[in-house]
């Protein structure tokens, strides 16, 4: 390629390497030359010169059934893998929700398989942290990795504001008895949607108000029933995810009250279900799109060397029938 372009095999390097550092002159008569040979990148060749695999890790950490079950996670994973291919590098989907799959998927990381890690739904207390970093492997979390904020760089939405908008808007409306279904409190957006909505409460914060679920549909249906034979005087409920939210919904319905009219409904996420709801959920909006490309530039200026940071993104009220 050198010969073909007339240039020295550094700056024929430079240019396959990102172009940085090449004059105009020089890019131009290697791009030619590139296109006139056919000439393609040698990656296996290129990963043994720079100790790299091109590749990344895509590590969730839970059981398989939620790639299926959680729609989040197929949009994030669509993200990450469209923003991972503009920069010619692959990923490669793992999951970490039992010990023997935590014991392979470190295994893999360890022995220089992929050049970092995009760690999803990572719980307070779970094992998989502490190695990864005690190795240095690059790793960048979705949502605030609970005790190792200091640590890790991260992206998360912002949870708690999300939240506190969602109780206001329903105390806006006219709601005077906001209960909340909650979602797990070993995971970042839990604790802070749920924080959230007890800074919107203020005074009025009531615990017997609060019930806890696990993001599925089951546990806000649970969850709502515990709400109302626990207090009567309820006319609103703000569920931590709009599964949750949709839990709720039967729950009021099999009860026989209506949405909005007896009790007003809001959500989170806003995801395909909550538009697809009869009466359509109100609910939050998270930009899962722009956090997959900003989980990518993350870990990517993490593997080159560079400093970690967080970043939080804005979320946004969604207003439909529901509420």
């Amino acid at each position: 390629m050198a010969a073909a372009s007339g240039v020295s095999r550094g700056t024929v390097s430079r240019v396959l390497n990102g172009g940085h550092w090449v004059s105009a002159d020089a890019l131009a008569a290697v791009q030619e030359a590139i296109q006139r040979t056919g000439y393609q990148v040698n990656h296996h060749a290129r990963s043994l010169a720079t100790r790299r695999s091109n590749s990344v890790a895509f590590l969730l950490a839970e059981k398989q059934h939620l790639l299926f079950d959680d729609p989040n996670i197929a949009v994030l994973l669509r993200g990450a893998a469209a923003a991972l291919g503009d920069r010619d590098m692959s990923l490669i989907l793992m999951t970490a929700g039992t010990d023997a799959d935590r014991k392979r998927a470190t295994d893999f990381i360890m022995a220089g398989h992929v050049d970092g890690v995009l760690l999803i739904s990572n719980h307070s207390g779970s094992p998989l942290l502490d190695p990864l970093l005690d190795a240095r492997i690059p790793t960048v979390s979705c949502g605030r990795p609970i005790g190792f904020e200091d640590d890790l760089a991260y992206v998360s939405a912002d949870d708690r504001g999300g939240a506190r908008q969602m109780t206001s808007h329903l105390a806006e409306s006219g709601r005077r008895h906001i209960a909340t279904i909650a979602g797990p409190l070993d995971t970042s957006g839990g604790r802070e949607r749920l924080a959230g909505y007890r800074e919107a409460m203020g005074e009025e914060y009531d615990e017997s108000l609060v019930a806890h679920g696990d993001y599925s549909r089951a546990s806000g249906y649970a969850g709502m029933q515990e709400l109302l034979q626990r207090c009567e005087r309820i006319d609103a409920v703000f569920a931590a995810n709009d599964r949750m939210a949709a839990g709720a919904m039967a729950a009021l319905r099999e009860a026989g009250l209506r949405v909005p009219t007896d009790i007003a409904v809001g959500g989170f996420d806003d995801t395909d279900l909550a538009a697809s709801l009869e009466p359509s959920l109100t609910t939050v909006r998270l930009p899962f799109e722009q956090m997959s490309v900003e989980l990518v530039r993350l870990l990517v200026e993490v593997i080159d060397g560079k400093d970690g940071a967080a970043t939080i993104l804005p979320t946004t009220l969604v207003q439909r029938e529901s509420t």
